[in-house]
């Protein structure tokens, strides 16, 4: 049984391992954000991602390709450019390279011997990588029927391993701050197991992950209303079942209160009481809190009935825009419940 981490938990390992001068090795299900991750600690240590698939690579993209010197009459291997090599000059505002070899473990037997020198010896052939490249690994499960080679024992002791497992309070918060619209966020939380509704022998095209809800996030935005075409595209994006429940999930945005509405009478426009919509309208005043409005939504807020959402309204409002803590409509109900909201 792997030790599994969640997606920060992830980030921190693979970061320590980069400091260390090692290579992580990445594994989640598919559409877990295994990308996100590397995208976020390339952002933070400002290096250059260089995105390699290995699953569609050849060997002699790994070694280079066989090249004649005519003036000394001997061969050797010209390297691809796909890797920073000793003497290039490091990118304009960056602080080096982040190189991805995404899908390793998808690769042929022969890529991913050709891979050895690169991720141990940290070498093109007999070129050196520049010294402020540093390479993360990734790939999938072989339990989630992906395309999965076994790798060979010589290559696993060349990289540190961590499966990741998803966590779903990090992925709202995430969502938050990437602005994934607030029905997917609010129907996460109202149905918590169909963030990832994963089985490796499904019979659906496609199925409920991270990355296909916020692919469902884009085909939504800005529209109130959701057309057959829509439904239809959100079944093929996060799989028919769910893809219908979210569609009919979305339809109770017309049973909520405008945030207009809640503006010009926030004591006396009516609280929700059922639980879906509840979770709708928390998503829907968290997505839409600011410093002009906060006042007169906080009114409201503090007339729900079930402290929860009280709680998961702020998160979100927050989420986007920590200045609002500072807030003085917020400041005495965050005194209440700090322990609740963070």
């Amino acid at each position: 049984m792997a030790f599994e981490v969640s997606l920060a938990q992830a980030k921190e390992m693979v970061t320590d391992c980069l400091f260390a001068k090692l290579v992580p090795m990445i594994v989640g299900s598919p559409g877990f954000g295994n990308s996100a991750i590397v995208q976020d600690v390339a952002k933070e240590l400002n290096l250059k991602v260089i995105d390699e698939r290995l699953a569609t690579s050849d060997p002699t993209d790994m070694r280079g390709f066989p090249n004649v010197n005519l003036e000394t009459g001997r061969s050797g291997y010209l390297p691809m450019d796909t890797f920073p090599l000793e003497g290039d000059p490091i990118p304009e505002g960056y602080d080096g390279w982040l190189l991805f070899l995404d899908e390793l473990n998808s690769a042929d037997k022969d890529v991913q011997k050709a891979a050895y020198k690169l991720i141990y010896d940290r070498m093109v052939n007999q070129t050196p990588l520049h010294e402020r490249c540093v390479i993360v690994a990734a790939g999938n499960l072989d339990t989630d029927n992906a395309i999965v080679e076994e790798l060979s024992t010589a290559l696993q002791s060349r990289m540190i391993h961590m499966e990741v497992r998803l966590n779903n309070d990090e992925w709202l918060d995430w969502s938050s701050r990437a602005g994934i619209d607030f029905r997917v966020r609010s129907y996460v939380r109202h149905k918590p197991d169909n963030l990832f509704a994963f089985n490796p022998d499904h019979d659906d095209k496609t199925f409920a992950c991270p990355r296909t809800w916020e692919f469902a996030s884009r085909l939504i935005q800005n529209k109130d209303k959701l057309s057959f075409t829509d439904k239809a595209l959100l079944a093929g994006t996060v799989g028919e079942g769910i893809g219908r429940e979210f569609a009919g999930f979305c339809e109770i945005m017309h049973d909520l209160p405008t945030i207009d509405q809640i503006l010009a009478n926030p004591e006396g426009t009516p609280v929700p009481t059922e639980p879906s919509v509840q979770w709708m309208c928390s998503g829907m005043i968290g997505a839409n809190m600011n410093d002009d409005n906060a006042s007169g939504l906080m009114k409201f807020v503090c007339r729900m009935q079930d402290k929860e959402f009280q709680v998961f309204t702020l998160r979100d409002a927050i989420r986007r825009n920590e200045d609002l803590m500072e807030h003085q409509a917020l400041q005495s109900w965050i005194v209440d419940n700090a322990t609740e909201l963070f």
